[in-house]
């Protein structure tokens, strides 16, 4: 009797820990549900979604090689307003102090279809000390969705006819 209840007294011990599991796992699921739930992001029409966005990245034409190697990028995107189109260029590797008049082009580098809104929207960047430089502009237009674009950089506002930079436009992914 007495080797009876040796083995059938770990049982009990047992079933003990095992209740004393479950009122623990219990207690901690009600706490749970006492927690208020994060409240959800909202989202407005005006927040820019990448997958809107085009991507350039802007190189010196081939013939100068050895004269002018500006890098840089270039992005368009819907803009804050219904029906505008933020459009921002970097620069790097640029002379210092240069002033250089740029512009979203329909078509692509070397097949230029014309301007993407007006001319003037495009306020010329300046190159800082350093060779880098940021300009943006506002379009009235919608961003497009499909075609061909293109950011060309220009040497002067006196010499608008070389064209030192060039990008075309990656359309969104969707």
């Amino acid at each position: 009797m007495e080797t009876l209840v040796k083995i059938l007294e770990p049982a009990k011990h047992s079933r003990i820990h095992r209740s004393a599991a479950l009122v623990v796992a219990a207690l901690a699921l009600s706490a749970c549900s006492l927690m208020q739930p994060k409240p959800a992001d909202r989202v407005s029409a005006a927040d820019v979604n990448l997958n809107s966005s085009w991507h350039a990245n802007i190189a010196s034409p081939p013939d100068l090689a050895g004269a002018v190697q500006m890098s840089g990028s270039a992005s368009m995107a819907p803009g804050t307003k219904r029906g505008t189109t933020e459009i921002v260029v970097k620069l790097g590797n640029s002379s210092p102090g240069g002033v250089h008049p740029w512009a979203i082009h329909l078509g692509q580098c070397g097949a230029d279809e014309g301007v993407f809104g007006a001319l003037d929207n495009y306020s010329p960047l300046n190159v800082n000390s350093d060779g880098t430089g940021v300009s943006s502009a506002t379009v009235a237009l919608d961003t497009p969705t499909a075609g061909t674009y293109f950011v060309s950089i220009q040497a002067s506002p006196a010499n608008r006819e070389l064209t030192v930079g060039c990008g075309n436009l990656a359309a969104p992914t969707t």
